[in-house]
């Protein structure tokens, strides 16, 4: 009987194709910040940027910010999608 291949778990418990956010700072704080690809993004969205939508399968950033608004449950329930040219010109 051969013997099977175990795959080497990422250190960190995750799958080992999961990177960790990047962050950004901007003039109102510290954000983590997500590049979205087209085929992730099932639905469309308003940019807080622009106040344009981003349509179905159209590239764009996920924001929320570092540190939890004193009245959300938590950081990440104030996400927001941006067109990713919009972010980059975020001041």
């Amino acid at each position: 009987m051969s013997k099977r291949r175990v795959k080497p778990r990422s250190p960190r418990g995750g799958h080992a194709s999961v990177r960790p956010e990047r962050t950004d700072s901007k003039a109102d704080g510290d954000w983590y910040f997500r590049p979205i690809t087209g085929a992730s993004s099932t639905k469309p969205y308003r940019c807080p940027g622009c106040e344009q939508m981003i349509p179905m399968a159209t590239p764009h950033t996920v924001v929320w910010p570092v540190q939890k608004p004193l009245l959300s449950e938590s950081a990440i329930d104030e996400r927001r999608h941006w067109h990713s040219a919009c972010w980059r010109r975020k001041v």
